[in-house]
């Protein structure tokens, strides 16, 4: 069990007590989802990686590869965790482009693209 003093670190300056947590923050994104065409597998990302449809991965234009996501379909509840290791979409209004395996779990594979919440923490 970790002490108070490994979760917390208590600051004292210019008598202002200030409290430092050391958990990575939690962040959410929102906008649509959509998912990679047949032509892209076999290819290479923008992580080096050879792309898979049925890996559980996704593309983000920022997030560093290696990232884990937790993508949320906002339409019917359902969830992935999928790793970030390329780089999109570049479609306006798109969050996040996912693996083929990943969207059939989610469900859009049949209507192609949805309204999704993506969350993860980031990294001090």
């Amino acid at each position: 069990m970790p002490s108070v003093k490994h979760i917390f670190n208590l600051f004292l300056l210019a008598g202002c007590l200030f409290w430092l947590s050391s958990c990575a923050r939690k962040i959410t994104e929102s906008g649509k989802a959509s998912y990679y065409a047949d032509k892209f597998e076999g290819r290479r990302t923008a992580s080096g990686e050879t792309f898979h449809q049925n890996a559980m991965t996704g593309a983000h234009r920022t997030l560093p590869f290696g990232t884990k996501v937790k993508v949320i379909n906002l339409a019917n509840g359902r969830s992935v965790k999928v790793r970030i290791n390329d780089r999109g979409p570049y479609a306006q209004g798109r969050v996040i482009d996912l693996s083929k395996k990943a969207a059939r779990k989610l469900g859009i594979v049949s209507t192609g693209v949805a309204p999704v919440e993506i969350q993860y923490k980031k990294k001090k």
